[in-house]
């Protein structure tokens, strides 16, 4: 079994970080406008606001936990060679909660909040603190040409022909906490059907794309995902 586990924003909700888009109205971008925050146009109009945002969610970040659902996907990545299979982890979060929890070689399709990379040298390098727009590249030693390595709406996702590689290879798929209306993501499910793969959705109430899966499994992600991980592992 090569299973393909895609995770969204729903997956660490539980540890404290807000998803972004839920039913109910009260997600991330119902509080704040993606479109002044998170693009390239944003950050040359005002990086200083948009480095305030990401400095207050990397806090956030750095003061949550991973919760049992990460735990558990990292014990489905270690245990299933054993029963002779796989694991690709590939995740839409820009948290580092799966490696936390003990999880390897997670693909960061939307970049990582602890990180950050330079616009001019494009150097990659490890950012716990916060940036302001005279923050200096420690690469090429250039002032305010940092900016978080996440990526913002109208940029292309990260990774791409490797996910598109290893969701080829996949016997099942398997969507978590994500609401299935952010592409490409969202549309992999669609790729995995029309190989005839397997597909599976967990998550907390059903998502936009939720009729297209094979198998639903529904509830807090911390109980879920472990029950899943168990079945999985005894089948």
């Amino acid at each position: 079994m090569r299973i393909f586990v895609l995770t969204g924003a729903g997956v660490s909700a539980e540890s404290g970080l807000g998803t972004f888009r839920d039913k109910s109205g009260t997600g991330l971008w119902a509080r704040f406008d993606p479109m002044k925050l998170a693009t390239p146009e944003a950050f040359a109009r005002d990086p200083a606001a948009v480095h305030e945002f990401y400095n207050f969610r990397r806090r956030n970040l750095l003061d949550a936990r991973p919760n049992a659902a990460h735990l558990a996907l990292a014990r489905l990545q270690r245990e299933l060679p054993a029963h002779g299979g796989a694991m690709t982890l590939v995740t839409q979060n820009i948290d580092d909660l799966h490696e936390r929890g003990g999880a390897r070689d997670v693909v960061h399709m939307h970049g990582e909040l602890l990180k950050a990379r330079c616009v001019t040298c494009r150097a990659i390098a490890a950012q716990r603190s916060d940036l302001t727009a005279e923050s200096h590249c420690a690469s090429c030693r250039r002032a305010g040409t940092l900016r978080p390595h996440v990526v913002w709406f109208g940029e292309t996702p990260l990774f791409m022909e490797d996910i598109c590689a290893a969701l080829s290879d996949a016997t099942l798929f398997v969507s978590i906490g994500t609401s299935g209306s952010v592409y490409p993501a969202a549309g992999f499910v669609s790729h995995a059907r029309a190989r005839g793969v397997r597909s599976c959705e967990i998550n907390l109430m059903p998502s936009d794309n939720a009729s297209v899966f094979d198998e639903r499994r529904y509830g807090a992600a911390s109980d879920v995902v472990p029950a899943w991980v168990s079945d999985v592992l005894g089948a």
